[in-house]
């Protein structure tokens, strides 16, 4: 205990200071024997949680993919084939939405919690998904797109986020990394949906109501999910917390994982971090290895979307969805 190697100073301090640093030490000892005593919470309470929270990062890449198959049969009943900028925007107008989304995630994280923005985004996927599918011009597939893509900027954010304050410290990685897997799945999945829409006329419209299942379910299940601990410490909601804690680690591990709590949320408010300090000084290095790592791993991804539609694959007579599914396959085994 502290009193042995620091009898000199505590000599100097008053009876009641004194019995209150003690009972602080054995207080924490007592931590840190529970925990030893407990070992590691139990990984299967949360991961419920964990896979409804990822159908977001599902839907986010369901609908980066789901009009590449269909595009051509959606711009002939649109009206609008061999129009090469209607054709772009009917792809990229959903990244402009997620651009937009994206703003907003962080303040309503914070501001009505980590359940309620997952369903706040799901509504918009729902609903633009919707009038994507049963709209007959242009300018509605354009507005679905749109709508759906505030719905990708909100989620995904939100489920970084969620995942990593509701897991067990143990298997925060491996439950982190569900995001990226889910992300892959929703592409190889619209990929997949997708091959029929040559041979099925109107089939393309049901690629878009097939979208709208994944979203209402998140914003079902999410009702019956947990709330971030975090913020409803956050917000001074203790007894909240606490009671999420159980359902998420069991009850033998809530006074370890409130003290971790206590401990992380002091360290947030004595040591900031300037932004400039990313380009020059002490995180330099981390931030500088991290990009880098970051960038190499997209650039690979954009190699094989590359590698997949080239005149290689073109010219050796391999069908347009064989080769997404490829781009599909290859964007999760890189991610795994």
């Amino acid at each position: 205990m502290r009193w042995k190697l620091n009898s000199s100073v505590y000599k100097r301090m008053s009876s009641k200071e004194l019995t209150t640093i003690l009972n602080q030490d054995i207080e924490n000892s007592a931590k840190v024997t529970s925990l030893q005593e407990n070992g590691n919470p139990p990984w299967n309470l949360s991961l419920p949680h964990i896979c409804v929270a990822t159908l977001i990062s599902f839907l986010f890449g369901y609908h980066v993919s789901v009009v590449n198959e269909p595009l051509e049969s959606i711009s002939l009943d649109l009206g609008f084939a061999g129009n090469t900028l209607a054709e772009g925007l009917v792809v990229s107008t959903c990244l402009g939405g997620a651009f937009v989304g994206c703003l907003f995630s962080g303040s309503l994280a914070d501001g009505i919690g980590r359940r309620r923005s997952f369903q706040l985004s799901a509504l918009p996927m729902i609903i633009g998904a919707a009038i994507s599918a049963s709209t007959n011009r242009l300018e509605g597939m354009l507005l679905g797109r749109f709508l759906v893509g505030t719905g990708m900027g909100l989620g995904p954010p939100v489920a970084s986020l969620y995942v990593a304050e509701i897991s067990p410290s143990y298997v925060r990685g491996t439950y982190g990394s569900f995001i990226q897997i889910a992300t892959c799945l929703g592409i190889i999945v619209a990929l997949f949906v997708g091959i029929p829409v040559k041979d099925a006329a109107g089939w393309w419209r049901m690629c878009f109501w097939i979208a709208t299942a994944p979203a209402t379910l998140l914003a079902i299940c999410m009702e019956f999910c947990a709330e971030s601990p975090q913020w409803l410490y956050k917000r001074g909601r203790i007894g909240e917390a606490e009671a999420e804690f159980e359902r998420l680690l069991g009850a033998s591990h809530v006074k370890a994982a409130m003290a971790e709590l206590t401990r992380s949320d002091r360290g947030e408010d004595g040591d900031s971090i300037k932004y400039s300090e990313l380009l020059y000084g002490r995180h330099f290095k981390v931030v500088f290895i991290g990009t880098t790592l970051f960038a190499l791993q997209q650039l690979s991804g954009i190699n094989a979307v590359f590698y997949f539609s080239s005149t290689v694959f073109k010219s050796a007579g391999v069908p347009s969805s064989l080769a997404n599914i490829c781009v599909g396959f290859s964007n999760l085994s890189g991610e795994i």
